[in-house]
């Protein structure tokens, strides 16, 4: 009898008293593993004859593929029986008496985040996701942050060690030095998540949540920047027209910096959005700075782009009249009753995102 002979009846004999995954994922360690029997024999191709070789290695691959449908066979057996036992042992009794019911809601923060997502992907963005707990080097420094800018200040930032080098995320944007780092251009992306900073009252919270968009490639402009957004303000508030200005300002990543106005108006005791004669600031953008894209490994000469970011909570209080952003993280069944969302209604751009 050949070797490969003797593993087929070994295998055959020994595959018979599998009864569960853990045996049956230790019979195929043992002929398919690092040490394996077929693996072994596999390494021994390289000392035969020419003129054996191939002969042995037919066979040798006949028999890989016997015993590799095998093991894929019983493993569908072996599941197959532990439904039937799960089946047979989580019975319901139909006669118990009814319970309470209530209906789970999407939290309005969940639900501005899917919206934001749904827009955005129309355009070509993907979602990028990146550690709550960031270095020192994305977070300020990659950015173009100096040692001095106040944003280090420890009023403002949780640190996690003495030396500074590891603290929670302030912002979204170390997730765009990861992306950038982490691939080649162009880049197209945005980062939804939370953030931190030491804060508190009822328009601020030490943990918040964000989002950032970058869009990198060959010969990006402001004007790409303003339609981007011209266009995201108009989906996001379900408006055909929105009166926006982009008031100059400065970041350390971005330049030129500016902040983004739309215009309102009150109706109603209400804030209506788009057009009036009063004007709200709805987020941050600008021109990525060079430095930023050297500190990312992308050549400045070649590529530019635009960033920008805002806060999530803040567009929910917005678009949904929630006046407390303290009211997000109380946990209120009650609160969350009455501004969640029906979790089987998915944003979607072409028959509207809230409705």
């Amino acid at each position: 009898m050949s070797d490969l002979d003797k593993i087929n009846s070994i295998f055959n004999a020994k595959i018979d008293s599998v009864k569960n995954k853990e045996d049956l994922q230790n019979l195929k360690t043992e002929f398919f593993g690092k040490n394996g029997q077929i693996t072994q024999q596999f390494k021994t191709l390289g000392t035969l004859e020419p003129d054996k070789r191939k002969d042995f290695a037919v066979n040798l691959n006949k028999i890989k593929d016997d015993l590799s449908n095998q093991i894929e066979q019983k493993s569908f057996e072996i599941e197959n029986a532990e439904i039937s036992d799960k089946l047979k042992n989580e019975k319901v009794d139909v006669t118990l008496p009814i319970r309470p019911y209530h209906q789970g809601k999407i939290h309005p923060v969940s639900q501005v985040i899917d919206e934001i997502s749904s827009i955005f992907s129309e355009i070509g963005f993907t979602v990028a996701e990146g550690p709550d707990v960031e270095t020192e080097y994305n977070n300020f420094t990659a950015l173009n942050t100096p040692e001095d800018h106040p944003a280090r200040d420890m009023h403002d930032t949780f640190y996690l060690e003495k030396n500074k080098k590891l603290l929670l995320r302030t912002h979204t944007s170390p997730v765009q030095i990861r992306a950038m780092l982490n691939g080649k251009p162009p880049f197209k992306i945005i980062v939804p998540g939370r953030t931190y900073r030491c804060d508190s009252d009822q328009t601020h919270a030490p943990m918040f949540h964000q989002l950032e968009g970058l869009h990198i490639d060959k010969n990006i402009t402001m004007g790409h920047l303003k339609g981007c957004l011209d266009y995201f303000i108009k989906e996001f508030f379900e408006v055909k027209n929105v009166k926006m200005r982009f008031r100059p300002s400065h970041f350390p990543f971005t330049e030129p910096s500016a902040e983004v106005d739309i215009g309102y108006r009150i109706e109603n005791e209400k804030i209506v959005i788009g057009e009036g004669n009063k004007w709200l600031e709805i987020l941050g953008c600008g021109m990525v700075h060079p430095n930023v894209l050297k500190n990312a490994k992308v050549d400045p000469k070649k590529y530019q782009g635009f960033a920008f970011g805002m806060g999530i909570d803040r567009l929910a209080m917005l678009k949904y009249g929630i006046n407390d952003l303290r009211a997000f993280f109380e946990t209120d069944y009650r609160w969350l009753s009455h501004f969640g969302f029906d979790p089987l209604d998915v944003p979607t751009n072409y028959r509207g995102l809230s409705k």
